[in-house]
């Protein structure tokens, strides 16, 4: 029996399984890091390292998600998957951005008796 070749751009087991396998590997070095970092008392690995290294592994865990689950790189045709992709993108930065400003305005407006006030009134103290 002949089994014919996946056609191009269509999904394949091994695909899936390099994409999980490099997925496994940007999770645990990111673990390990983040574990050497603080066992060490923050010295071993500083914190000026710490971050840039820990963004750029979710980095490539983002674009292995996005070539190897998502098949952004694979589609022949016009490009709607990846507007569509860039217009949730665009959405989520609008709603974190948003919401971290308001956080900073409504933090930056409160004066440090109501902060107390509302820490004592949650039982913080």
């Amino acid at each position: 029996m002949e089994t014919k070749p996946a056609a191009s751009g269509s999904p394949t087991l091994g695909g899936y399984v390099w994409g999980f396998a490099l997925s496994i590997v940007c999770t645990l070095a990111a673990y390990i890091v983040t574990e050497i970092h603080i066992n060490s008392a923050h010295e071993s690995i500083p914190h000026e390292v710490l971050i840039p290294v820990i963004l750029a592994l979710a980095v490539a865990q983002l674009v292995i998600q996005l070539v190897f689950f998502l098949h952004l790189n694979k589609e022949a045709g016009p490009r709607w998957q990846l507007a569509v992709f860039l217009s949730t993108i665009g959405l989520v930065l609008i709603v974190v951005v948003g919401s971290l400003w308001i956080m900073q305005h409504l933090n930056y407006n409160m004066t440090p008796q109501q902060i107390n006030d509302y820490l004592q009134d949650q039982g913080s103290f």
